[in-house]
């Protein structure tokens, strides 16, 4: 029988590799403490999870972690039975009417001045933020550091990639597979979410689609409505999703059942080119902005535009540093995790083309997770 309790909890070895690596960060940066935060919003409650083991289940919680003493998981009081508090591999916890209040005294009597804080652009709860910065304390946004420190998966962390990728796979499969003219749109959606509800993703899904007529999409992400389909659209069901360990990846195909028209089957070509430089170019040693360049030509020298950034680092945070753009200088470690997903239009903004595809970067090259073709399906098949 599988323990699916304890499946995917981390050795003692990987929590002391995470607490190493984010203690390195934060000498480097001269930080007294870190405060690491996570929220409910979707996407943004890894953090928490990564350096803690606690899933969020309502509201949020903390993990403040001092350069030189244990770390604590904060939480509030009225959230003291929503979640599995023993599921934290942190032995200091605290139940608190105001987090931040607290917090604010704990880091004082400790005598600390500078404090990072991962989530200050966009996850900390307010009121607890104003209670730290009415202190004198020096503080200081710590979200690329805190993500880089991360952005190098461990084996362990790369099997639980892989098995929310292979949840994944079986949620595209059962859109595709179940497409069916006068469908809507909110129906197949939630043929996607029953396999991620079964398979133990809990509420760790965001789903959006893409539509667009006569074979062809439009630019906008939407969420999916109660609209019926028809074999002349084109279609997108973007399914990002993490699986019981926590770890997101991102994949999705279209579905042209009567075909792709002109522009948007040139479209294809250029999304083609830019995976296959992506296999390429995403391996050890090389520069984000370097890779951006190469990988995006086929895009830019078709004269189209991009809608938002090509690819992102990705965890148990959805979204990680560093972005795949232009002015980045991060080099790539083995074993970083990237989902790829260049979103553009043409100068109309009439067309559009997006998917997704996680890659784990190695030193020949990047290693499409999925091992999925970059296509477009009719719906109705039976495999991928």
């Amino acid at each position: 029988m599988v323990d699916y309790a304890n499946r995917f909890r981390p050795s003692q070895a990987e929590i002391e590799r995470r607490y190493s690596n984010t203690r390195g960060a934060m000498e480097r940066a001269g930080l007294d403490a870190l405060i690491v935060s996570g929220s409910e919003y979707t996407g943004f409650e890894g953090a928490v999870r990564y350096m803690s083991g606690f899933r969020i289940l309502h509201r949020y919680a903390y993990v403040l972690i001092p350069l030189e003493d244990d770390p604590i998981c904060v939480f509030p009081q009225e959230a003291t039975w929503v979640g599995d508090h023993t599921a934290t591999f942190i032995e200091k916890r605290e139940f608190q009417l105001h987090c931040g209040k607290w917090m604010a005294t704990y880091l004082q009597r400790k005598g600390a001045r500078r404090v990072g804080i991962y989530g200050l652009q966009y996850i900390i709860n307010v009121r607890d933020y104003n209670a730290l910065s009415s202190c004198n304390f020096d503080i200081t946004d710590f979200e690329q550091q805190f993500d880089y420190a991360r952005t190098q998966k461990s084996e362990e962390e790369l099997e639980s990639v892989r098995h929310s990728m292979a949840v994944n796979k079986e949620g595209v499969l059962k859109v595709i597979r179940s497409y069916k003219a006068g469908k809507t749109e909110a129906e197949l959606m939630g043929l996607a979410e029953d396999v991620f509800t079964r398979r133990g993703c809990s509420r760790n899904t965001m789903d959006m689609v893409l539509m667009g007529p006569n074979g062809s999409m439009r630019p906008q992400m939407v969420l999916p409505a109660q609209r019926p389909l028809s074999d002349s659209e084109g279609m997108l069901y973007g399914l990002e999703i993490a699986g019981e360990g926590g770890h997101w990846v991102e994949f999705s195909r279209p579905i042209m059942p009567d075909g792709m028209d002109a522009i948007t089957t040139e479209m294809m070509i250029a999304y083609q080119e830019f995976h296959a430089l992506v296999k390429e170019h995403l391996k050890v040693g090389n520069r984000v902005e370097d890779i951006v360049n190469v990988c995006m030509k086929p895009i830019y020298d078709r004269g189209y535009q991009s809608g938002h950034v090509c690819g992102h680092s990705i965890g148990m945070t959805m979204i990680e540093m560093p972005r795949i753009s232009t002015g980045c200088n991060f080099i790539l470690p083995e074993n970083m995790v990237c989902s790829m997903h260049p979103h553009f239009m043409n100068l109309e903004q009439t067309h559009a083309l997006y998917f997704q595809e996680t890659y784990r970067v190695g030193m020949a090259g990047g290693e499409a997770l999925s091992g999925v073709p970059i296509r477009a399906y009719q719906g109705g098949e039976t495999s991928l």
